[in-house]
């Protein structure tokens, strides 16, 4: 396996010292970390970046990238990113907000043609008027009254309706920013993927990473693996969707998250507004994302969401988080911006979450939101 040792830790990775918990990890420690709760977990491969002052500082690959053809993954191995698509995305409509070309709390429909209800995929919403009151800014922190996709809407009849008012309560919807995509597509008159090239991939370092497929990606790619850690076939997307079609590598998505910590082409504004709560979360579970049990328990931690992200209070201070998940892929983004301090898991397991309570700990001496997130921890 390959790794990349971008800044020299001479003693080791640390984080706060007036933290109340403090771990200092040598590089080995945290191989052996990693490696043994794979194992243990049988996660088949996983990738791991680690951010100090605002800098990548250790990216390294464990495991495989397809198991059966014993094939190992290493750091330029392209992953499914899930949702992380999401807050990449999140960052690039906060710099066209700078830019004036969006507005965070402008109805959607006033940068459209027509009205939402005449586009085929949006014909569902007609006689309900409250696709009137969708926003970017709904989009973005979940709260525009659409379930996650319209495959999972709890009535089986698979429409795309409300189920409340948009900017009620948290949701999450990749549909809302499916919708947001469309109006930044039509109001920029260029397809996400073009966007994403010149505002976000290429100037962030960004080779390996792309909302769809491409040729460059077949020298190197993993293969998701479930439960029994069987590989599933690639899935080569040619439709960039904002939600969850980006193909990107640790070492990619690490520069990314540490351009965010760093504000890069984004002012100061924007950076804040994305990373400030705006909706509390007090619903029991994140998913299935309408139901409507609540707890009193996020409250401590202050869990809510920003603009494309998650947030919480955490012993170093704020926390902000982003989650990836589908069949056979399992990532999690982990940080800390008053300490310019960042971890990224990405797994191409099915058994990826049941590592990440423990992992995470471990690694930060930070719980994370886990039972929210549904996470259920491997049997020791």
């Amino acid at each position: 396996m390959k790794s990349v040792l971008f800044v020299l830790l001479a003693a080791s990775f640390s984080f706060a010292a007036n933290a109340q918990y403090v771990r200092p990890l040598t590089t080995t420690a945290i191989d052996s970390l990693v490696t043994t709760l794979m194992e243990t977990g049988k996660v088949t491969g996983l990738c791991l970046g680690i951010i100090d002052n605002n800098q990548p500082a250790y990216i390294h690959a464990y495991g495989y990238k397809d198991k059966p053809a014993h094939k190992l993954n290493d750091t330029a191995t392209c992953f499914y990113g899930a949702s992380l698509s999401k807050a990449l995305f999140a960052y690039l409509v906060m710099h066209l907000v700078d830019r004036g070309q969006i507005d965070l709390d402008k109805p959607l429909y006033t940068y459209l043609p027509k009205p939402i209800p005449e586009y085929d995929n949006y014909k569902d919403l007609a006689g309900d008027d409250r696709w009137k009151l969708i926003t970017a800014r709904n989009c973005l922190d979940h709260t525009t009254g659409f379930p996650n996709w319209r495959r999972f809407n709890p009535r089986d009849n698979n429409k795309l309706e409300f189920f409340f008012t948009p900017g009620q309560r948290f949701a999450y919807s990749g549909e809302g920013l499916y919708l947001l995509q469309m109006v930044v597509e039509t109001v920029t008159g260029r397809p996400l993927e073009d966007l994403a090239q010149e505002y976000i991939f290429q100037p962030f370092g960004m080779r390996r990473t792309s909302y769809i497929w491409q040729p460059a990606f077949e020298s190197d790619y993993a293969l998701g693996h479930l439960e029994n850690e069987n590989a599933l076939p690639k899935n080569r997307r040619t439709k960039a969707n904002a939600a969850g079609s980006m193909e990107t590598t640790i070492a990619d998505y690490t520069r990314f998250v540490a351009a965010v910590l760093r504000g890069d082409g984004v002012s100061a504004k924007a950076k804040n507004e994305m990373l400030s709560p705006q909706i509390a979360i007090v619903s029991r579970r994140q998913f299935p994302s309408l139901d409507t049990a609540t707890t009193m328990a996020n409250l401590g931690i202050h869990l809510s969401y920003g603009l494309g992200w998650g947030l919480f209070t955490s012993p170093y201070g704020r926390a902000f988080f982003k989650e990836g998940h589908d069949d056979g892929w399992e990532h999690y983004a982990l940080c800390f911006p008053d300490q310019g301090k960042a971890v990224i898991v990405m797994t191409n397991s099915s058994n990826g979450e049941s590592i990440f309570k423990e992992l995470f700990h471990d690694l930060t001496g930070v719980t994370i939101p886990w039972e929210w997130e549904g996470y259920t921890p491997y049997q020791k």
